[in-house]
């Protein structure tokens, strides 16, 4: 939680240098290997039901794969539209808090700020904090960002298109694409225990309430996972607090 809360580290120039070369390596490897998952939310998203256009221009403005997955499941399981959407939003919102930290690490003019915004999402954050200076920081957003839009546009075009031509993407199990990738994605993401507790109990509380809620609804009462781990921890450090001054 104090790495979530603390102020960003602020890098500049001086600081020990970086090739550009292998800064453009960190950048392409995770823009492709992210952006070729395109392919499984255009057939999620067909197999949704929602047309190819309306599929390309959910991967175009809104540029998000979890919150889009989320949004094309709910949709898929027979969730309310708006439901469905407060879902994805839900999600989208840790790309603000991206946004805060990202401000003052790459310190862009006030001019590009506004389409800049627009690629702060996991992998282009993920690969810019992971750079020695702010010239690299820079870099490294850049080139994730224009790499992973370009292919998961793209992707997302073929996969929708090839939705189509297959049919029932239900018959052939690719409704499952989405979610696989997701998980895929998030898997390595886990490293600590307290991640690892969330992410068990938001699965809990998400299966454990599909059959009594509606579709999209079990997507919004998992978040109460994070909180309640908190809560938990919160009371575990009190009571080894107090046990310790009891000594």
């Amino acid at each position: 939680m104090a790495e979530q809360t603390a102020p960003p580290v602020i890098r500049d120039d001086r600081a020990r240098a970086k090739p550009d070369a292998a800064v453009v390596r960190d950048a392409l490897g995770v823009g492709v290997a992210v952006g070729l998952s395109g392919f499984a939310f255009g057939v999620t998203s067909a197999g949704a039901g929602l047309t190819l256009a309306q599929t390309c221009v959910l991967s175009l403005l809104v540029f998000t794969g979890a919150s889009q997955f989320a949004l094309v499941g709910a949709l898929a399981a027979g969730g309310n539209p708006f439901t469905a959407a407060a879902g994805a939003f839900f999600l989208g919102t840790r790309n603000a808090f991206y946004g805060l930290r990202l401000s003052q690490l790459l310190a862009l003019p006030k001019a590009v700020r506004p389409f800049a915004a627009h690629w702060v999402i996991d992998e282009t954050t993920a690969v810019a904090l992971a750079q020695p200076s702010r010239r690299a920081a820079r870099l490294g957003f850049t080139l994730t960002g224009l790499t992973l839009y370009v292919l998961w546009n793209l992707t997302t075009f073929l996969g929708g298109l090839g939705a189509e031509a297959i049919g029932d993407t239900a018959a052939w199990g690719l409704d499952a694409a989405g979610p696989a990738v997701f998980l895929a994605l998030l898997a390595p993401m886990l490293k600590s225990a307290t991640e690892r507790a969330t992410a068990g109990i938001a699965v809990l509380l998400g299966l454990g309430l599909l059959p009594v809620l509606p579709a999209g609804v079990p997507v919004l009462a998992a978040a109460f996972a994070a909180p309640l781990v908190l809560w938990f921890q919160g009371r575990r450090m009190s009571r080894d607090v107090r046990d310790e001054d009891l000594r």
